[in-house]
């Protein structure tokens, strides 16, 4: 079994936009890293794409990467819409697309490594998903 890197990432707003937070499960061989973020006023979707960018850039080995979200905007985004909005000027129907800054940056990091992206049901039991889903929301909480 080749060595994988795999990342669950999520992120939640109170409000939207609100106070947003971010988390990020890091799981190499037996080591699991959690990390995590505050933001005082944004969006759910921003929040979503900052936890698979800064996951992205916590990363110190070059390895195959496989990262987990629940979030079908970030999955689709980065899989499929990506390359339309990129021949478009990153426009979609004739505007220019939401949170270009961040998926400039997620399309930066993740094309200087070897990562697959892979959408999971939120919510639905999985260990890893579910503790993102905690950090993300508890930051909120605690506002840092």
């Amino acid at each position: 079994m080749p060595n994988i890197l795999k990342i669950y990432c999520d992120g939640a707003c109170s409000g939207n936009p609100g106070k947003g937070g971010w988390g990020a499960i890091l799981v190499w061989k037996e080591t699991t890293k959690e990390i995590s973020g505050f933001e005082e006023n944004t969006t759910n979707n921003r929040m979503e794409l900052t936890a698979a960018i800064e996951a992205l850039k916590a990363i110190k080995k070059n390895v195959k990467v496989e990262v987990y979200t629940d979030s079908k905007y970030l999955c689709n985004g980065i899989t499929n819409w990506i390359q339309k909005w990129k021949q478009n000027n990153w426009c979609s129907k004739n505007k220019l697309i939401k949170n270009l800054d961040l998926w400039q940056e997620l399309e930066l990091l993740s094309s200087n490594l070897n990562v697959s992206w892979h959408w999971i049901r939120g919510h639905n039991g999985d260990v890893h998903n579910e503790k993102a889903d905690k950090l993300a929301t508890t930051v909120i909480k605690y506002g840092k």
